[in-house]
């Protein structure tokens, strides 16, 4: 599994309302969650984001509380992976529930720019600044969370 797009870069400690405000919890529509995503921090992200691109943060991505919609919107709004320097685990769990590909690398999500061209290889780990021409290595998910990711969630994965 491969995936390519324009990075979206955000700081250390995105928390979970900061990627869908709780306001905005009155709805299971993933679509309308999604129309949310980024709010406070990014205004425009909804608008200018594409199918495949690529969200990066730093320390902490996802923190705050376990609620599921926040990967649900980030899923929802087309991004194919999220690369952080790390993850609040109970987001990291709840992304790969929902099928959102999501990979833990400092060095990547430093040096890879907001509006970079970045590609990864799930297979392998290997994440790929084009813009820069540089490589980045990851961990590459135990073949039990990689089938659950392909199939598009936990429960997809067990019907």
């Amino acid at each position: 599994m491969k995936a390519q797009g324009k990075a979206h870069k955000y700081g250390d400690n995105i928390d979970t309302d900061i990627i869908i405000p709780a306001r905005y919890l009155n709805t299971a529509d993933s679509r309308e969650l999604a129309a949310h995503c980024m709010e406070p921090v990014d205004e425009d992200f909804f608008e200018k984001v594409q199918k495949g691109d690529i969200m990066v943060g730093g320390l902490n991505f996802g923190c705050g509380s376990s609620r599921e919609h926040a990967p649900i919107a980030i899923k929802a709004c087309g991004v194919s992976c999220v690369i952080a320097k790390s993850f609040a685990r109970i987001f990291y769990r709840n992304a790969i529930n929902i099928g959102l590909a999501i990979l833990e690398c400092p060095q990547a999500a430093e040096a890879i720019a907001d509006g970079d061209e970045v590609a990864v290889d799930f297979e392998s780990g290997i994440i790929t600044d084009l813009t820069k021409g540089e490589q980045y290595k990851a961990m590459p998910f135990p073949e039990f969370i990689d089938n659950i990711i392909k199939k598009g969630g936990l429960l997809n994965s067990i019907k």
